[in-house]
């Protein structure tokens, strides 16, 4: 996530550059195709300085494709290990902004292209084939160029996908090994998706793989008139833009694309007062 040892003790996360260089070049040995390094902006204590010299390591390694992802802060999730730090630590917003900023245009520089958002990949890797050719797919772990309906989460808190439901597995490691110890299914709760889910599922999905969607009057939602609303703000801003019922990310709105996203998320919209966003956008 970041190689300078002052954020890996911060997010209690130590894993050292020689470590990585070791496990990548196993993985290549044995034949591992679409090798992923997973960086983080936004840590404790984490500069520009830091940030850059955590990139470039990386460059040695060569890996097929990046994931850049923002710093996601919940010190209110039991277990997480964000304890060695407090809230004066991290960046400031304007600072997170800019680490998103110059970390993006380094990685285009040394050869990576942006694939939907927060991932990257070399030319020759499948995640950038499968977005040309309109096949990128996405599901909790991120993007991937295989396009399935079918995810099993195994280890306590893992959640399962079979696209028609959600389910997630207990959050604690002694229930988890107990119930599979007991020949139980591990799951502590579940989402069956109706057809407003599936409907919304596909335009959120659109927007995150191929950075835009089109609605059909005859298959929409009650809230569409209000989440119109909410994009022509964005059009204003000239993060989309709105041709009929067709949306389009701009190159300007990237970095907000799950603030477009957003907007069709009417389990979110409808509680908006009581939920707790997991993952703060830029």
């Amino acid at each position: 996530q970041d190689y300078d040892p002052k954020v890996q003790k911060a997010i209690n996360r130590i894993q050292s550059f020689e470590k990585v260089r070791e496990v990548t070049e196993w993985a290549k040995e044995i034949g591992y195709r679409g090798i992923s390094h997973d960086l983080v902006f936004g840590l404790p204590h984490q500069t520009w300085e830091a940030m850059e010299s955590t990139i470039r390591k990386t460059m040695e390694l060569k890996p097929d494709r990046l994931a850049f992802y923002s710093y996601a802060h919940v010190p209110w999730v039991k277990g997480v290990g964000q304890r060695g730090f407090d809230e004066n630590d991290l960046p400031s917003g304007e600072e997170k902004r800019r680490l998103y900023e110059d970390g993006k245009k380094l990685l285009e520089e040394l050869g990576y292209i942006e694939v939907g958002m927060d991932h990257f990949s070399l030319e020759h890797d499948d995640l950038y084939q499968s977005l040309i050719q309109k096949k990128l797919h996405r599901n909790f772990m991120g993007y991937t160029s295989s396009k399935t309906q079918l995810m099993v989460g195994l280890g306590m808190s893992a959640i399962s996908d079979s696209w028609y439901a959600f389910a997630q597995n207990i959050k604690t490691v002694e229930e988890y090994q107990k119930m599979v110890e007991e020949g139980e299914i591990p799951v502590v709760k579940g989402h069956i998706l109706n057809d407003e889910d599936l409907t919304v599922r596909r335009h959120i999905l659109n927007l995150m793989c191929q950075l835009e969607t089109t609605f059909e009057i005859h298959n929409s939602f009650p809230e569409l008139e209000n989440a119109f609303e909410m994009l022509k703000e964005m059009e204003n801003d000239e993060l989309v833009e709105i041709n009929g019922h067709h949306i389009q990310i701009t190159e300007k709105g990237r970095a907000f694309t799950r603030n477009v996203a957003m907007v069709f998320d009417l389990r979110m919209m409808r509680n908006k007062p009581e939920t707790r966003i997991f993952s703060m956008t830029i």
